[in-house]
């Protein structure tokens, strides 16, 4: 049975709400979305006809800034993923001090079936559609599953065609020619990369030759495989949703990069075994990275997971209770919270310079991110270690407390 993403953050947020001196109707409060937007719209197909599709906007928390989050095109999007995703960008944000609360959205739809005019019908008219939520400084959108460079293009250009001028600050994650940032297509998985290192550190686990499995090799999965094999580990499986590939030895992430490009999987890599994602999930490694997508490791599969490390690239790759189980075990496990949060971590340096029309080099960019995640990390370790709870709550904790107190400062209106 499929955890109900919502239900699980919720509870994630309980948890670590018990550690806290909040007031009940506050916490009560953070439990729940601030806004939500359902939208249907029709959209011209190809063949002439009109199809009709569902998508989301939904605001957890605007406390401590604007609301930021991804735009997820896939078929199982639904309101309560949306809400939980939402949520848990809140306390990413806070957990790592961007001044941004969380959003999350998403459209139904599979979009390896649409042709790109198709795909550019649905991302204006749904642009158009959640305008009413969107800008600068209010909700800015930003890639995630399903979307890219592209459909970020496209949201901005029909935001700005609205207005009358250019609006770079509306969305993040754009191309280059039109305001994107240096750095931002590796971020989160220099994100993944940096706490890695951390975690391996806590560890006393040696980087060089280190064995790490990647489940999901792509825009998140390949930048932290490759980053972190330069940094000396081994890479010894990868996988994408058609399979995966395994060696021993270590795969060259670079080369494979240029094959899944090629051939649209990692599958069929010369010199590799053939793998599948349960079994790469089992593989006896030092780390463990999940990139692909929610509910990967559940009470079914975690008494077979033998990483030492589990890297969340994800949102939400772990049940609670595979959580739980896995703690218990002893495994260092990174939240995603804190692990992948390198994208919205650049996404913020995008939108300051967007504002600013002053930008910074990639190496000023790395650098900036580099300091955030180690600081992140090592907040939450401290936390963990002074509360005697695992890196989750810790995470959490620090992140509710945050929120929690702008809300206090700033006072309920009226």
């Amino acid at each position: 049975m499929t955890t109900n993403l919502y239900a699980a953050a919720v509870q994630q947020f309980d948890k670590a709400a018990r550690y806290l001196d909040i007031d009940p109707g506050l916490a009560a409060y953070l439990r729940l979305p601030k806004r939500e937007l359902t939208v249907n719209f029709p959209v011209e197909m190809d063949d002439g006809s009109v199809r009709v599709f569902t998508g989301y906007r939904v605001h957890h928390s605007a406390a401590l800034g604007p609301t930021k989050g991804g735009l997820r095109y896939h078929p199982s999007v639904s309101l309560d993923d949306t809400r939980a995703l939402a949520m848990w960008m809140t306390w990413k944000c806070a957990v790592l001090g961007i001044p941004y609360g969380g959003a999350k959205g998403g459209v139904v739809c599979a979009p390896h079936e649409l042709s790109v005019r198709e795909l550019e019908n649905l991302t204006r008219r749904y642009a158009t559609e959640i305008s009413v939520l969107m800008n600068p400084q209010g909700d800015i959108p930003a890639p995630d599953v399903g979307t890219g460079e592209r459909e970020m293009a496209w949201i901005m250009d029909t935001y700005s065609m609205h207005h009358g001028y250019s609006v770079p600050a509306v969305v993040t994650g754009k191309p280059l020619a039109i305001g994107g940032s240096l750095g931002r297509r590796e971020a989160t998985g220099r994100g993944v990369m940096l706490t890695t290192l951390e975690a391996l550190k806590r560890k006393r686990i040696t980087i060089k030759g280190a064995r790490i499995a990647v489940q999901g090799f792509g825009k998140v999965g390949a930048p932290a495989a490759y980053l972190t094999q330069e940094r000396g580990a081994r890479i010894v499986a990868v996988s994408d949703a058609q399979g995966g590939v395994y060696h021993p030895g270590g795969l060259a992430c670079r080369e494979l990069v240029r094959h899944a490009d090629q051939h649209g999987t990692v599958c069929g890599y010369p010199g590799a075994e053939p793998i599948s994602n349960a079994d790469l999930l089992q593989l006896e490694c030092d780390v463990l990275m999940l990139c692909a997508l929610e509910n990967q490791i559940t009470a079914a599969n975690a008494p077979s997971v033998r990483a030492r490390i589990i890297a969340e690239g994800a949102n939400g790759p772990l049940t609670p209770e595979a959580d739980e189980f896995l703690i218990k075990k002893g495994v260092f496990i990174i939240p995603d919270v804190l692990c992948n949060g390198g994208g919205v971590s650049v996404s913020y340096f995008e939108w300051v310079q967007g504002l600013q029309s002053f930008f910074w080099t990639e190496d000023e960019i790395n650098e900036r991110l580099r300091q955030i995640m180690v600081r992140g990390f090592h907040q939450v370790s401290r936390l963990a270690h002074k509360k005697r709870v695992d890196n989750r709550t810790a995470s959490q904790i620090l992140a509710i407390e945050r929120v929690a107190a702008a809300m206090t400062q700033r006072g309920i209106y009226p």
